[in-house]
């Protein structure tokens, strides 16, 4: 599985800003997906998660509220849509897909891995 985000732009505080995955097989639709950030000089974390069926979220507590997910019928694209953005939310954006029906918050739970987008909010 091929994962390709894009989207990722310079936005000012309080804008924003929609990313999309898109998988290269249409198995991703059984798979659980998921968004995780590097912000500069931080470990990579957990962003939001869904299920295979896009029914089933789960978000970090840093996000909730501000930032949706969600993936196309057919299940092969994922969108993270982003609002009130911060210069707090300033990475690099990875989307990651798992073998399995449900990916999780951990890192351990995704296989196939996106290059990431950059985003940058500016203050």
């Amino acid at each position: 599985v091929q994962l390709q985000a894009s989207g990722g732009v310079l936005v000012q505080s309080g804008g924003s800003l929609r990313l999309s995955c898109a998988s290269s097989r249409r198995t991703s639709s059984n798979n659980g997906m998921g968004w995780f950030r590097r912000a500069p000089g931080k470990e990579r974390e957990f962003v939001v998660a869904v299920d295979w069926n896009g029914i089933r979220t789960t978000y970090a507590d840093s996000v909730k509220g501000r930032f949706t997910i969600s993936r196309d019928r057919a299940g092969s694209t994922v969108y993270l849509q982003m609002n009130d953005l911060r210069p707090e939310d300033t990475a690099v954006y990875y989307c990651a897909a798992s073998r399995t029906s449900v990916g999780g918050t951990s890192e351990r739970g995704y296989q196939y891995w996106g290059s990431g987008a950059l985003v940058t909010v500016s203050s």
